[in-house]
């Protein structure tokens, strides 16, 4: 399914639409803020305001920090999260500071997410589209193994393989955000 901004309410969309509308392709590391006008609106508003009724609004907060590389916000967010989709947002901020050790740390706290089965499908097609960075997905999603992949790709930039794992990470992001930032079950 494709991604649609829409679907978290007009403020939320409004927000993303400040830099590619959830489609933004962030960096594997050391990404700067990328809209400071964003980074107000979500300070200004704050998780209740902008996801009343999520399964997880501070952790769609702080993926929402994330979307902009506002790393430092994120990790400020994430670290107050004792909860799995903490781990996994804290996970992706130490993995694009980049501090794989860290980032592996955090991962491994998460224990099997919810998003995993479908982020390993959308990786498996991506990969597909990129036959000469020969990435090789195993039958369930390994974050650990994401974490490697996104060093290796850092150290060859422009390459297909960075282009691939930037894929892979927007993917991540918007099934991890849309977990999070989608209306909870009653």
């Amino acid at each position: 399914m494709p991604f649609d901004p829409r679907r978290y309410g007009p403020e939320v969309a409004a927000i993303l639409a400040l830099d590619g509308a959830g489609d933004r392709l962030m960096p594997l590391a050391e990404g700067a803020c990328s809209s400071d006008e964003a980074r107000q609106r979500i300070q200004t508003r704050g998780a209740a305001s902008l996801f009343p009724a999520s399964r997880a609004p501070e952790a769609a907060l702080g993926g929402l920090y994330l979307y902009f590389s506002c790393l430092e916000d994120a990790h400020l967010v994430a670290q107050k999260l004792a909860t799995p989709e903490g781990s996994f947002w804290h996970g992706i901020m130490h993995r694009q500071e980049p501090d794989p050790s860290n980032a592996e740390y955090w991962f491994r706290r998460v224990g099997s997410h919810p998003v995993f089965p479908e982020l390993r499908q959308a990786a498996a097609e991506l990969v597909r589209r990129y036959p000469k960075a020969n990435i090789r997905v195993a039958e369930a999603w390994d974050p650990v193994w994401f974490v490697e992949l996104c060093e290796e790709a850092r150290c060859r930039p422009g390459s297909v393989l960075e282009q691939a794992a930037r894929e892979i990470q927007r993917a991540e992001w918007q099934l991890l955000f849309d977990y999070c930032a989608h209306e909870a079950q009653r």
